[in-house]
């Protein structure tokens, strides 16, 4: 068959793209939401997935763009990612002895967060990573407080309702409490 839509054409498309698609056709179950157990669950190849996750950056991600943003409006003045520093902290404030780390819900782990949820494949793979990344995070908190840092973790879903949220991340830094955990209001 060699219509415009036709199975030769789509063969050619994907020859061009060098991939074949995930679901072949329309008529294929899982096209509509079924799941089968024999199509694959993820919408893209391996490569395609494998290049969309190493973009996926550590530092200078859009939630620690906003604290950084609504800090510098406020007046305090910091530095990025100070090696010197457990754990790299993402902003540290020597003034103030204080360090923060801005975490991605999905990453870290942020329990009863509507942005955290386990990936329905590889499971064990993700549920051992984010255990991993939380076990890391507590250490680093721990010898950041050992060597004299107020410590404050503050949650993407935190920096989404920045006045509010942000303005609690002021006045911490201003008192003498040791450690914040800044979540989003209702993830209490």
């Amino acid at each position: 068959m060699d219509t415009a839509f036709g199975s030769r054409s789509r063969l050619t498309l994907w020859n061009r793209l060098g991939r074949k698609p995930a679901v072949a056709s329309i008529t294929d179950p899982g096209v509509l939401g079924a799941r089968t157990g024999t199509e694959m669950a993820d919408s893209v190849d391996p490569e395609t997935r494998s290049r969309m996750m190493s973009g996926i950056r550590g530092r200078d991600t859009k939630p620690e763009l906003v604290v950084r943003r609504y800090l510098h409006q406020a007046g305090f003045r910091y530095r990025l990612h100070a090696r010197a520093l457990p754990g790299r902290p993402d902003l540290v404030l020597p003034k103030w002895t204080a360090a923060i780390f801005v975490n991605g819900c999905f990453w870290h782990g942020h329990e009863g967060c509507k942005y955290y949820r386990v990936p329905a494949t590889r499971t064990d793979f993700w549920l051992h990573k984010i255990h991993s990344n939380r076990l890391r995070d507590s250490q680093n908190v721990e010898l950041l407080a050992e060597q004299g840092w107020r410590v404050a973790t503050v949650w993407e879903c935190a920096t989404r309702d920045t006045v509010a949220q942000l303005d609690e991340l002021r006045a911490w830094i201003q008192s003498p409490q040791g450690i914040l955990d800044l979540r989003a209001k209702g993830d209490d």
